[in-house]
């Protein structure tokens, strides 16, 4: 019979969307138990597990111990020192130390909004996470949002009913990595969906009044695929009609399988002008809903293709459009003047100082329109 696991301490997983920044993370799951898709570098070679529910419970009540004593302190102007508040823990565990620094940042980002790790903590059982989730409305009680991620596989196989009882115990958002509403790229990039299968979970969060964010990713399919990729995900978005629509654009880290592809020549990674075009046809193929559409990633190429359907479809094109009008060597300079924070949006380039710095940046990385591609990947891995 296998030893039951030890409890050692708060834990905290690798990641979180950018919009749970000043989310506090508490982990539920460790990994993603899927970890196949190609164009994922994380959780590679790591093993799945979910944490004992008692644990997640012990997580919170100690963060909860920290936070109202950083609380008490401001409130009554005493000073909270590091040993005092050490003293807190039953055995002065140095994980807590963990718990102890996202207290800190969750007071500091005014309490409001809770974040679930890992990949895929909806995978648990639906009474388990009703369960944490009543904990964690017990101990933050002014809480706004309780958030996390959820595979469509698994989702797809929650009832209508669990979902609402989560909703109702307070989880308010789903984030879901749709990344292609393709069949074709969705076997391709082995994400264990198929389209049908990411409508019907998508659905059913929004049937369950949960706000929900679908995860694009224009240039999953290479080239031979691009132009499939943009109308099927349109497509399987326009069916679904989320409350956000978020872009994350494709980029090759070091590690993932997808990679080891291109390098051989079995995938056509697309360029800078290449994806926008994608990026184009698809926006321009959302209709009939009234999602928020954020390109809240510093690998997207525009972040100001930001707004709410429809009544902000043209300026959401409009800089696609803009960029896609240029002469080659004005994309270029755009490229490069994004990749390197010289420029933020296309309207920069009308800047005389600003579009001098994109300039002076073309030339000491010997940037032409022909390796303009092979540079802008090479600067977008400092930011996977």
């Amino acid at each position: 019979m296998a030893n039951k696991e030890q409890y050692k301490g708060f834990e905290q997983g690798p990641i979180r969307p950018p919009s749970e920044a000043e989310s506090l993370l508490i982990r539920i799951t460790r990994n993603c138990p899927w970890n196949k898709c190609t164009f994922c570098p994380v959780y590679k070679g790591a093993q799945f597990s979910r944490r004992p529910i008692e644990h997640v419970l012990q997580d919170i009540d100690t963060v909860r111990l920290f936070v109202d004593a950083i609380n008490h302190a401001r409130q009554s102007g005493d000073q909270l020192s590091h040993h005092k508040l050490k003293e807190l823990t039953q055995d002065g565990n140095e994980n807590d130390m963990q718990a102890l620094h996202a207290a800190y940042a969750f007071v500091a980002g005014g309490m409001k909004s809770i974040f679930l790790q890992d990949g895929n903590s909806l995978i648990i059982k639906p009474e388990d996470m009703i369960r944490i989730l009543n904990h964690l409305k017990d101990a933050f009680p002014k809480v706004e949002r309780i958030t996390s991620y959820g595979r469509s596989q698994t989702i797809a196989k929650i009832s209508d009913d669990h979902l609402l009882q989560m909703a109702e115990a307070g989880l308010n958002r789903i984030h879901i990595g749709m990344e292609s509403g393709s069949d074709k790229v969705l076997k391709m990039v082995k994400k264990g969906a198929d389209k049908a299968t990411q409508v019907l979970a998508g659905k059913k969060v929004k049937k369950a009044g949960i706000q929900l964010s679908e995860y694009y990713m224009p240039g999953l399919g290479g080239k031979a695929l691009s132009k499939e990729n943009a109308l099927e995900t349109a497509d399987a978005l326009n069916q679904i009609n989320p409350d956000y629509i978020r872009l994350r654009t494709l980029a090759l880290p070091e590690s993932t399988p997808l990679t080891e592809q291109f390098r051989q020549g079995h995938f056509d990674k697309m360029g800078e002008v290449d994806t926008a075009e994608e990026l184009l046809l698809f926006l321009e193929n959302l209709h009939g809903i009234t999602s928020t559409v954020k390109s809240d990633h510093v690998l997207n190429l525009f972040p100001e293709v930001d707004g709410v359907l429809p009544t902000d479809r043209e300026k959401m094109l409009q800089p696609v459009q803009k960029f896609l009008a240029l002469e080659r060597d004005q994309q270029m300079i755009f490229c490069i003047g994004r990749r390197t924070h010289r420029l933020s949006r296309i309207s920069d380039l009308d800047d005389p100082v600003l579009r001098g710095h994109a300039l002076k940046m073309c030339s000491e990385f010997g940037v032409t329109v022909d390796n303009m591609d092979q540079v802008t990947e090479a600067l977008m891995q400092r930011f996977i």
